[in-house]
């Protein structure tokens, strides 16, 4: 049996015979148990009259919806990526630093071009279909794999906004900050602020 099973047991056994919470804490702490495990284990539970311990909703983690989270994880992030690409050759065919590569930046668009006409159909129909199983159960917003891709989102959003902005830094330091520089940035930073966005309410749940 594992720790944490060991520990929500004797929890509820001691709900059930009547010890108070002060008492189990202080139990759980002469045992040596953190202050976050015990807080964790009694948390787990509710005193009802007239009832036993009732278990409070738990976390948990779906095999069906780390296949669905991770295909939404993916398609987002292939959007995002590829949107970021359109844009940077959409300026550089407005502001071209050389006239000749102009046939080779508009080919160039093709490719991104195929992958957001792919991508954001599949990521429309998953987003819908997962925000409408979740208004139908609130349970599901509890599960965990949802939670971690939403982290891993939002670490790779917070991190391409760093690097955006020390890139934004280091060519002001140069003097090599043009109009094109300058716009490429502000795609950047808004792609990931999309991204943030979306996500801003996963982990507050």
């Amino acid at each position: 049996m594992r720790q944490s099973d060991q520990l929500a047991g004797f929890v509820r056994n001691a709900l059930q015979s009547g010890r108070s919470s002060a008492e189990i804490d202080a139990a759980l702490s002469d045992a040596g148990w953190s202050p976050r495990e015990r807080e964790d284990a009694l948390s787990a539970w509710v005193e009802a009259d007239g009832f036993p311990p009732v278990p409070r909703p738990r976390p948990y983690v779906s095999a069906r919806e780390a296949l669905l989270y991770g295909l939404l994880f993916i398609s987002l992030g292939m959007i995002a990526f590829h949107l970021t690409q359109l844009g940077f050759r959409l300026i550089d065919t407005l502001l071209p630093e050389d006239q000749d590569s102009l046939p080779y930046i508009r080919a160039g668009m093709r490719w991104p071009m195929a992958a957001l006409i792919t991508f954001t159909p599949v990521f429309l129909l998953l987003n819908n279909w997962i925000q409408r199983r979740t208004s139908a159960d609130q349970g599901r917003r509890r599960s965990l794999v949802r939670k971690w891709f939403a982290s891993i989102t939002l670490l790779i959003a917070a991190l391409t906004l760093m690097g955006d902005l020390v890139a934004t830094v280091y060519a002001l330091l140069n003097g090599e900050i043009t109009m094109s520089f300058a716009l490429k940035a502000l795609l950047v930073a808004a792609v990931a602020g999309l991204v943030v966005a979306y996500y801003r309410d996963e982990l507050n749940d």
